[in-house]
């Protein structure tokens, strides 16, 4: 991309943001509203990266069943739960679709296994973000190019780390516009409404696993504890994330377009 291109793509996604920005935080919008007005007002490939995690699974419910210009892809990491791939199995047959996967770049992955052994993550803090960025943000980078918008499932009431989430921002690294649709719900908003909508939704979250990521990596939390204190649970718990919504120092990405 030249210059000239690179600067009318960044004057065309900070208008669409602008414009954007109020539509989706207007009190009372649902998240289909503001994927629709998303899709109206950035024009361009918008993705959707979907986990099946029961906010992802709501999302996809919207894109799919109205027929929104949404592509919705994933992130198979390889180390993914069994359930996991039933909810995958199960979702493309409730909805008739296929949902694009991106896979780790076998070069990058023999490396890390090289480096760090099969399960070097426990060891390590090093190696378990080293592992997040072969099988998660190295493949992601690659499902988002191109792309004008990124749909994620972020909700504000996940984590302390999230609490700022906002509706959309401008993402200076990825060069997109973030959108967050389920930014002001609560979980009980999203069971509510997938429940009422026999949304298929991962075996998981009845056994106590409200955040699922990889399967050596997540487990059930207790009564009590936040919903995200299963991921990377042998880490100190403040702040943990992939590295998929962070920037370079390791804070979320929720930079707003100048």
């Amino acid at each position: 991309m030249t210059v000239l291109e690179e600067n009318s793509k960044l004057a065309a996604s900070a208008a669409s943001l602008e414009d954007l920005v109020p539509v989706l935080a207007t009190a009372g919008a649902t998240p289909l509203e503001r994927l629709q007005a998303l899709r109206d007002t950035v024009p361009g490939r918008i993705t959707f990266t979907t986990s099946f995690g029961i906010e992802d699974q709501a999302i996809t419910h919207w894109i799919f069943a109205h027929g929104i210009d949404i592509d919705v892809v994933t992130l198979d990491t390889g180390r993914l739960f069994p359930e996991t791939y039933d909810v995958w199995a199960a979702t493309e047959e409730k909805y008739s679709r296929r949902i694009r996967a991106f896979f780790p770049d076998p070069k990058l992955l023999a490396d890390f296994l090289s480096d760090w052994g099969v399960n070097g993550f426990y060891h390590a803090k090093e190696a378990r973000l080293s592992c997040c960025g072969v099988r998660k943000v190295e493949p992601l980078g690659r499902a988002l190019a191109g792309s004008s918008a990124w749909v994620t499932g972020l909700r504000a009431d996940q984590s302390g780390a999230r609490a700022a989430v906002p509706p959309a921002t401008w993402d200076a690294e990825k060069q997109l516009i973030k959108t967050a649709p389920l930014f002001d719900w609560t979980r009980e908003d999203v069971v509510g409404f997938v429940e009422a909508e026999a949304v298929p939704v991962n075996a998981l979250h009845a056994q106590g696993f409200p955040s699922i990521g990889c399967a050596p990596c997540t487990r059930a939390i207790a009564p009590g504890e936040p919903e995200r204190a299963g991921r990377w649970w042998w880490e100190e718990q403040s702040a943990k994330e992939c590295g998929l919504h962070v920037a370079a120092d390791g804070t979320l990405v929720r930079t707003k377009a100048a």
